[in-house]
């Protein structure tokens, strides 16, 4: 879990577009997250597999 003052942080508008930090919406990990998603790596696999995640399928080959 993310510390609750680098998530109040990164939600203030910055003072450069440049110092902008991707975090995820539900836990506010800043690392491995997925743009196209705005999640990290951790809460896609959960979301994923509940199916709540639209478009996303599992893979098997």
């Amino acid at each position: 879990m993310a510390r609750t003052s680098l998530i109040v942080k990164s939600q203030r508008e910055p003072k450069f577009q440049t110092r902008a930090v991707n975090r995820c919406k539900t836990c506010g990990r800043s690392r491995a997250y997925m743009r196209k998603f705005g999640v990290c790596r951790i809460c896609f696999r959960e979301l994923a597999s509940v199916g709540r995640l639209p478009g996303v399928t599992k893979s098997s080959w």
